[in-house]
């Protein structure tokens, strides 16, 4: 049995690519998700891969439910942070529930997840912390005030962990999706999609492997050195 993964968020879209690449490559996988029993159960039967509820928005589930996935499946030595949501209008239309219901998922919900985590880690003098930022937390959005903030929170998050952790063999990277062709994407109308497709050199939407493939290589134990760091993933469509 492989090294314990958590991919918080994975059993659809971006997550449930990373948690079916992480398994491919010999991880013992857990994916969480928030209210939707029907896809997380169709994903389990399809891969094998058990899910664990709860809403990473509240460190007492959060804690609880990594306690259980632990019991289970034994230490976790990996963790994604994937979950989030979104609640988009335009800052002067921006309700105060929209703005903590972003902040507690995207940017609180990372804490959550992390911080129970973090102290087995640096007793075992091993970890991986990987957290799935956003393009649009590089470079802001018309009408994700409280999106753009949290991801870019994210990215601190990650560099002051890096600092952290680097003495106790602990890593802390992100990754920044660009606009990747998930179901979510999939679903905004063609005339729409068109346009982000016009504004991406590479001239497609990326795929939920390839960040996959950029969340399995954090994970390796070939990125030692690579700690701190953001991994932009976006077809050319903002380079830092």
């Amino acid at each position: 049995m492989g090294r314990v993964a958590l991919v918080t968020g994975g059993s659809r879209g971006i997550g449930e690519a990373i948690s079916k690449k992480l398994l491919a490559d010999g991880y013992t996988v857990a994916a969480t998700y928030a209210g939707n029993d029907e896809a997380a159960a169709k994903f389990t039967e399809a891969t094998g891969i058990k899910t664990y509820k709860w809403n990473v928005a509240d460190y007492e589930s959060s804690k609880a439910g990594i306690a259980q996935v632990e019991a289970d499946l034994g230490p976790i030595e990996v963790v994604v942070a994937n979950a989030g949501i979104t609640r988009d209008a335009p800052f002067h239309k921006m309700t105060p529930e929209q703005w903590h219901e972003v902040i507690d998922t995207n940017l609180t919900g990372v804490f959550n997840t992390v911080h129970p985590i973090w102290p087995g880690m640096r007793e075992r003098k091993f970890g991986r912390v990987i957290v799935i930022s956003s393009i649009n937390g590089q470079k802001g959005q018309f009408a994700q005030v409280n999106y753009a903030a949290t991801k870019s929170g994210d990215l601190g998050i990650v560099k002051s962990l890096a600092q952290e952790g680097a003495r106790a063999g602990i890593t802390a990277n992100a990754v920044c999706p660009g606009y990747i062709g998930t179901e979510m994407v999939m679903a905004i109308p063609e005339k729409v999609r068109d346009s982000i497709v016009a504004g991406i050199p590479a001239g497609r939407l990326g795929e939920p492997e390839e960040i996959a493939r950029c969340v399995a290589f954090l994970a390796s134990d070939e990125s030692g050195f690579i700690n701190g760091s953001t991994i932009s993933a976006n077809g050319a469509q903002f380079v830092v």
